[in-house]
C-alpha cells in the first residue's frame, strides 16, 4: 500500500494534478446542469451503473464484458448529448446569454415601458378578478422571435384593454400566449415549449408549465393567471412565484428592472464587465 502510494506521489506533476482538476470541473458543470431536473437520477443511474461495470470487469478480469463496455461509452458520447439536448441547450443559452450571474445586471427602462409593465399588472389583475385564463411573455435579453412566429404579429402599444380583448374567452387567441417587447405588444397566439418541472398545486395547468418552460430555456419573465383559481403565478428562471395580486406583480416587475452596479464578466472576478451596446429594441432586465 505504502509503495503504490509513493508510486502515485512520484507520478503526481503540476500537468497530472491539472488534469484531475480539469475533469472534477467538467463532473461538477455535468451535474449542475442536471440539477433539480427529470434528468438528474438519470445521470446518477448511469455513473453508479459506468462505476460499477469497471469495477467488476477490471476485478474478474472479463476481457468481453470489458470491450463491451467499452464500445457502450463510445456509444453514450454520441448519446449523451441527445438524451441531454434540452438541458444542455438551457446552460449553453445562460452562458451566452449573460457571460455573468443571472442576477447581476440590471439596467433603467424608459417610462413608455414602464407604463407598459403597469398595463401588464393591470391586466393580470382583471383577468384574475374575472376568472379569465391569461399567458403574457416579457421579452429581456433573449429574443423571442421564434415563438413570435409561432403566432399571429400585432405590433401594438401594451395596453390593459387591448390585452383583456385577447384573452376574452370567446376569442379565438386566448388560450395562448402573447409576447411583450419594449412598450409594444409584438405578438398574441404564440406555441411555447411545456415544461417537465412543473410543482405540485392547485390550479397549476398547461398555462404553468408554458409558463415555466419558456423561463427555463429563455430569460423571459412568464405570468400567467389561472381560470380556475384566478390566481396570477410569475415564471423566472424556471421557478414559478405564486398568489400575487395587481400591486405586488407590479412592485415585482419594478423590482426585476431597477439600475444596479456593473456585473464582472465571471461571477468570481473583481473588475466589471465592459458596457455592450444595445440598439435597435428596448431590453427589459
Amino acid at each position: 500500500m505504502l509503495d503504490d502510494l509513493l508510486w502515485l506521489q512520484s507520478r503526481l506533476d503540476f500537468s497530472a494534478a491539472f488534469d484531475i482538476l480539469l475533469v472534477a470541473i467538467v463532473i461538477h458543470v455535468i451535474f449542475t446542469i442536471v440539477r433539480g431536473t427529470l434528468a438528474d437520477q438519470l445521470v446518477r443511474g448511469i455513473v453508479v451503473l459506468v462505476v460499477l461495470a469497471f469495477i467488476i470487469g477490471n476485478t474478474l478480469q472479463l476481457l468481453v464484458f470489458d470491450w463491451l463496455l467499452r464500445s457502450v461509452l463510445s456509444a453514450l458520447v454520441i448519446a449523451i448529448p441527445i438524451i441531454f439536448q434540452p438541458e444542455l441547450r438551457r446552460f449553453l443559452e445562460q452562458v451566452g446569454r449573460q457571460g455573468t450571474h443571472p442576477l447581476a445586471r440590471y439596467i433603467p427602462i424608459d417610462r413608455s415601458v414602464a407604463q407598459a409593465l403597469d398595463a401588464v399588472a393591470v391586466a393580470a389583475g382583471r383577468l384574475a378578478q374575472n376568472r379569465w385564463g391569461g399567458l403574457i411573455v416579457i421579452e429581456r435579453e433573449t429574443g423571442l422571435e421564434d415563438l413570435v412566429e409561432t403566432g399571429h404579429r400585432i405590433d401594438g402599444h401594451v395596453s390593459a384593454d387591448l390585452l383583456m380583448s385577447i384573452f376574452y374567452p370567446n376569442s379565438t387567441l386566448h388560450d395562448k400566449a402573447v409576447v411583450v417587447r419594449g412598450e409594444r405588444l409584438v405578438a398574441a397566439g404564440c406555441m411555447l415549449p411545456l415544461s417537465e418541472n412543473v410543482p405540485g398545486g392547485e390550479g397549476l395547468g398547461t398555462r404553468h408549465a408554458a409558463a415555466i418552460g419558456v423561463s427555463e430555456v429563455t430569460d423571459a419573465i412568464a405570468i400567467a393567471v389561472s381560470e380556475e383559481t384566478g390566481i396570477i403565478s410569475v415564471a423566472r428562471g424556471g421557478s414559478l412565484l405564486r398568489h400575487l395580486d395587481e400591486n405586488k406583480l407590479r412592485t415585482y416587475l419594478q423590482s426585476l428592472f431597477r439600475e444596479a452596479r456593473p456585473a464582472s464578466i465571471l461571477p468570481w472576478l473583481p473588475f466589471p464587465s465592459l458596457p455592450r451596446a444595445r440598439r435597435g429594441r428596448k431590453v427589459l432586465k
